[in-house]
């Protein structure tokens, strides 16, 4: 009895293996779906040497974050070709950079930020009369005029301090036309984010690491060109 139906179970048997061959097969070749993958945002750049902390300073200047400075505005050498006198500071405010001329046709670039709408100027016969380190900030009349809250650092009252908050931060660059003070500024300033924008009250504010590098290399007495209009650079950029 069991040898006549011994072909039957074998053939049931065969079956259904092959059966679960087959769902075995499906089941091993459906593809599980792949959930996208966060992308990690670069890693910041990192610090040049020119912009580390300055600990030896009369007050100690902190690291600047260069993730929140463009690096198009950071401080460089380039060739530079144009008629003016080495030694002669370039302020081009619509691009946001200030040129400090140097000899075989170089200069040291910066980037730097500038007057905002009303207070951009313009021209030539200024000069930097003296420099200052760590100065003591004299909001002029009209500014103390335009924001109160600036009376106790008036010059009747003072000025402000020298230290890391002053808006002239490390060094000061005075500006004259002839013998008179312009009251515009070439000074650095605590807040190295605003560098490439136009924030200022017409002075021209850098990096404080920057500033300390032009004012060791300017001289008292250095010419001043200011460019406000950029069809005006053909007249000083060869």
């Amino acid at each position: 009895m069991s040898k006549l139906h011994t072909p039957a179970i074998a053939r049931r048997a065969f079956l259904i293996g092959a059966s679960a061959l087959t769902l075995a097969g499906c089941v091993s070749t459906r593809q599980t779906p792949q959930m996208a993958q966060p992308v990690a945002p670069p890693p910041p750049p990192p610090t040049p040497p020119m912009y580390y902390a300055m600990p030896n300073e009369a007050f100690p200047i902190p690291e600047v974050d260069v993730s929140k400075v463009d690096q198009k505005w950071w401080r460089t050498e380039i060739d530079y070709p144009t008629d003016e006198r080495v030694g002669t500071v370039i302020v081009d405010t619509p691009n946001r950079y200030l040129y400090h001329v140097r000899a075989n046709g170089r200069a040291d670039r910066y980037g730097v930020g500038v007057g905002r709408d009303g207070f951009s100027w313009a021209g030539r016969g200024r000069h930097i009369a003296y420099k200052r380190e760590w100065p003591r900030w004299n909001p002029p009349n009209e500014m103390v005029a335009r924001q109160p809250e600036l009376e106790p650092y008036s010059i009747d009252n003072g000025g402000m301090d020298p230290g890391l908050q002053n808006p002239l931060g490390a060094r000061a660059l005075y500006i004259h036309e002839g013998n008179r003070d312009t009251i515009y500024r070439i000074h650095g300033n605590p807040e190295f984010w605003t560098i490439g924008q136009a924030v200022s009250s017409g002075c021209i504010r850098m990096i404080n690491q920057d500033v300390i590098h032009l004012a060791a290399n300017v001289r008292d007495g250095s010419p001043i060109v200011v460019i406000a209009d950029p069809s005006m650079q053909h007249l000083l950029v060869a």
